[in-house]
């Protein structure tokens, strides 16, 4: 056996975990769900086929399934640049030469491992209308208190507020990004006079830009299917106002034990999620700068 043809089976061997769990795991699921999708099954009995009729219902009859697309979007619109950054923010400030670094570094990242129902608990206590501590904070200082997640036009920003608590994982790969950027250019730019800002501005964020293209897909996809929260803080009120898409697939598949119903509005999630991925690729373009890549 060739060197060639060792190296490609030693390969395949090392990999092949993660492509039979892409597959039962992941790929399985996705054709799964495409043919549930087409059947009406209440989980008891057995399924009956009825073809498109599902996906007829649900984008002629059900007033909530668009509900639940405009909740979901607007909060990702108010949440994943706010995210993005924030973190970028963290990031540059932990990439200075300050005393005790390791340590503020790990204060930032401790709670994006805080499992999400903990944090959704805390984050309860503090949007409390009576008690909490951010009207506590508010009280003193003369703003007016708000109703936070308990008010139909303050809960979805409220929520995007509560998403910053965990960007130590975006955080980390900005600083990782950072660290990449290469020294000689900064210096370049304090010869011709320039300040902190025309670094940040023409050193750092055109050289950032595919760090930031990586963590702005990776955050609009987990974001589009935010559950947790809503459903430990809000259960989609008030008033429908937090009825996130995955929030009101829940219930259709596990109250309304209506599968095939919910298969379908995940096929549907499955090809927004696609549909944003593939315009924001599309568009990279335009303003992601790759080292080495000529015009």
């Amino acid at each position: 056996m060739s060197r060639q043809k060792r190296n490609l089976l030693w390969g395949l061997l090392f990999t092949s975990p993660a492509t039979i769990g892409f597959f039962l795991w992941q790929l399985g699921p996705i054709v799964a769900a495409i043919g549930i999708s087409l059947t009406e099954w209440k989980i008891v009995g057995s399924p009956e086929w009825i073809g498109l009729a599902n996906y007829e219902n649900i984008f002629t009859k059900d007033p909530l399934f668009l509900k639940s697309v405009s909740v979901t979007l607007i909060y990702t619109l108010l949440s994943v640049p706010a995210s993005i950054a924030f973190a970028f923010f963290l990031a540059v400030l932990l990439d200075q030469k300050v005393r005790f670094l390791p340590v503020f570094r790990t204060i930032f990242y401790l709670p994006s491992i805080v499992p999400f129902i903990a944090s959704s608990y805390l984050w309860l206590w503090l949007f409390n209308p009576d008690f909490g501590a951010l009207n506590a904070i508010l009280r003193p200082l003369g703003f007016p208190e708000s109703k936070w997640i308990f008010a139909s036009d303050t809960v979805l920003p409220s929520l995007a507020l509560m998403s910053l608590w965990g960007v130590g994982g975006t955080m980390l790969i900005f600083l990782a990004g950072l660290q990449g950027v290469p020294k000689h250019l900064y210096e370049a730019v304090e010869v011709d006079g320039g300040t902190a800002w025309h670094k940040m501005r023409h050193v750092t964020i055109p050289i950032m830009t595919p760090v930031i293209f990586f963590n702005f897909v990776l955050t609009t996809i987990n974001t589009l299917q935010t559950f947790t929260q809503p459903f430990v803080m809000t259960q989609g009120g008030p008033n429908n106002a937090s009825l996130f898409y995955v929030l009101y697939l829940y219930r259709k598949a596990f109250r309304q034990s209506n599968m095939g119903y919910a298969s379908a509005l995940s096929v549907i999630l499955l090809i927004i999620i696609g549909i944003l991925t593939y315009i924001i690729f599309r568009t990279s373009s335009m303003w992601v700068f790759y080292e080495g890549e000529r015009d």
